[in-house]
């Protein structure tokens, strides 16, 4: 099945369909086996590409894991004036073998509760969201993946899910933000191409036939 994909991103393929577990065995193995620290891997791709999804699927496989989603660490911040946050609060200290315990600076000025926490002991760290994956912080992730989705399927279910969060307002605000974020999205992903980093790319929308606990993988370019 063909999907639609903005200019300068590359169509995946061969696409075959795997189960989790084996997804999951892919990824520890392509990540390595890193002494005193948890594996770190980056699940990167465009705004409701099914990226959550993918990192709970193999959080919940791997059992040792933790996700980070970026967009805590984003929450009140520039659309991707974030990366210091995850690489001082967050990388770093994993690298270091230790656990995690920090609240955004925005989070104490607008009143959020709780904190971003990664436990020490673990034996995989998923840090997904749009920018998980970037040049500046290769180093300190041991994989990629990319999650490629037919763009208008994707649209169609971020602004869905936008609404149904009520989180920009009313039906006009969410479509004039989904604007606006895509507008920044497609510039930042164009120029950073995480796509050419990824050990693996998954499908985010239907490309082949797929059962339950199921999911359609590619290799990367890396």
């Amino acid at each position: 099945m063909m999907i639609t994909l903005p200019p300068g991103e590359p169509a995946a393929g061969p696409w075959r369909a795997v189960p989790e577990a084996e997804l999951a065995a892919s990824v520890l193995h392509a990540a390595g086996a890193p002494t005193g620290r948890p594996r770190v891997v980056a699940v990167d791709g465009r705004s409701a590409s099914g990226k959550s999804t993918l990192a709970e699927r193999l959080s919940r496989q791997v059992g040792r894991a933790k996700v980070v989603h970026t967009d805590d660490l984003a929450w009140h911040e520039s659309f991707f004036g974030w990366g210091d946050l995850l690489v001082e609060h967050v990388l770093r200290p994993l690298h270091r073998g230790e656990a995690v315990s920090f609240r955004p600076p925005a989070w104490d000025r607008h009143g959020r509760e709780g904190a971003v926490d990664v436990p020490a002991g673990l034996e995989l760290v998923v840090v997904e969201g749009v920018g998980a994956s970037r040049r500046a912080w290769d180093d300190l992730v041991d994989a990629t993946l990319w999650v490629q989705s037919d763009a208008a399927v994707a649209e169609e279910r971020g602004l869905a899910r936008d609404l149904a969060q009520g989180v920009n307002g009313d039906a006009a605000a969410t479509v004039a933000f989904w604007h606006e974020w895509m507008a920044e999205e497609l510039r930042f992903l164009a120029h950073e191409r995480p796509w050419e980093r990824a050990r693996l790319v998954v499908a985010g929308t239907p490309v082949v036939p797929l059962r339950d606990g199921e999911v359609a993988v590619a290799p990367g370019p890396a």
